[in-house]
């Protein structure tokens, strides 16, 4: 069950009607506010493809969506809203804008989450005079509806009972919260990326391979080992019977070759971009956007479902937390709850004054 009474997302991009999605098809009220004159039809597109996906995780119904609300300005937006995402553009001027007017209007207990991809979350608070303590970066991946992973780091203002929330918000929307240790841009699952991005990039304009092979060789290769296992398991398997220990003395010399181009970065000029861009037509065969949404989000669907059938029934990796999400989801639809967990605190609960900050609470 949720701990939400009601939510605002500040921003209806792809993330933040992604955020909508969830949240709506969770039972939860949302107010959104974003100044696109086209805002409501992006997110209404989004919410049909996040229908389409749920009605095949959850084909025995689904919760009565929760209602969702268009807000003329922020402060309506987050006027009585117990948690509250903002998706806005990665401009820090422009989050410092959001967030100072965001800190101005909610209540003092709603937890506020970002969802930037990278801008630490202690260069984004400064802006917030009253309640810098409770902003937390809540970084999904698309689409956020349905891939549930959720990294969750803290400013240097951040209390830690403001990350503890946010962990219990985030699980109670079926995500995986995973706190980041130590604040740094980037986080872990973009700088992942990022590394991946840069040496793909050389080989397609180096010519070594097409943006489609490349494509092939991580969803017919690694790619699907990743998604069950990730990184450091899968290696602790490639090192047989005598595991991690084994394949780190095995193929951590590698690592001296020069296989990479890991720290240099190729010329963004248009030769490269109209490369990029020719091929990835090719590779769509036509297929509009929303047509590979679909593909997509129904093979995201299967894959989620089959992992969670593993383990003799118990699921595995994301597998078993869909399992877990959909039978919440039924429960949901079979009985709306009356109040939340998250409004009960707020009543019984005073603000968090920054006089209770811990004193030995470590920065970063």
């Amino acid at each position: 069950m949720s701990i939400i009474n009601k939510a605002a997302a500040i921003g209806g991009g792809v993330i933040g009607a992604g955020w909508v999605a969830r949240l709506l098809l969770n039972g939860i009220d949302v107010s959104i506010f974003d100044p696109d004159p086209e805002a409501s039809r992006k997110v209404s597109e989004v919410m049909k493809g996040a229908r389409r996906a749920y009605k095949q995780m959850v084909p025995g119904g689904l919760p009565k969506e929760g209602k969702l609300t268009f807000a003329k300005t922020i402060a309506e937006a987050v006027a009585d809203a117990d948690f509250i995402q903002e998706s806005v553009p990665e401009r820090l001027d422009l989050k410092h804008r959001v967030l100072a007017e965001i800190d101005i209007h909610a209540p003092a207990n709603a937890i506020v989450g970002s969802s930037t991809s990278g801008i630490k979350p202690t260069d984004m608070q400064v802006a917030m005079k009253k309640h810098p303590e409770r902003l937390v970066v809540g970084h999904p991946f698309n689409p956020v509806y349905l891939l549930p992973l959720v990294e969750i780091v803290g400013g240097e203002q951040t209390f830690p009972e403001a990350i503890e929330v946010a962990k219990e918000v985030y699980a109670s929307i079926g995500m995986k919260p995973v706190v980041i240790r130590k604040e740094i841009e980037a986080f872990v699952g973009d700088r992942l990326l990022e590394a991946a991005w840069r040496e793909a990039l050389w080989l397609i304009k180096d010519g070594i391979c097409t943006v489609e092979e490349l494509d092939d060789i991580m969803r017919y290769g690694f790619g699907l080992r990743w998604a069950q296992m990730g990184m450091f398991q899968v290696y602790r398997v490639a090192g047989g019977e005598a595991g991690m220990r084994h394949f780190m003395a095995q193929f951590g010399p590698c690592l001296k070759w020069p296989w990479t181009k890991l720290m240099d970065v190729p010329e963004f000029n248009d030769e490269l971009v109209d490369l990029i861009a020719t091929q990835s037509d090719d590779q769509a065969h036509g297929l509009s956007i929303r047509e590979l949404e679909k593909i997509r989000d129904d093979n995201l669907v299967a894959i989620m479902d089959a992992l969670s059938k593993q383990n003799r029934g118990k699921g595995w990796g994301a597998g078993a937390l869909h399992k877990d999400y959909t039978k919440q989801l039924a429960k949901l639809a079979a009985k709306k709850p009356t109040a939340s967990k998250a409004a009960e605190k707020a009543k019984a609960s005073k603000p968090v004054k920054k006089a209770d900050k811990p004193k030995n609470k470590k920065k970063g």
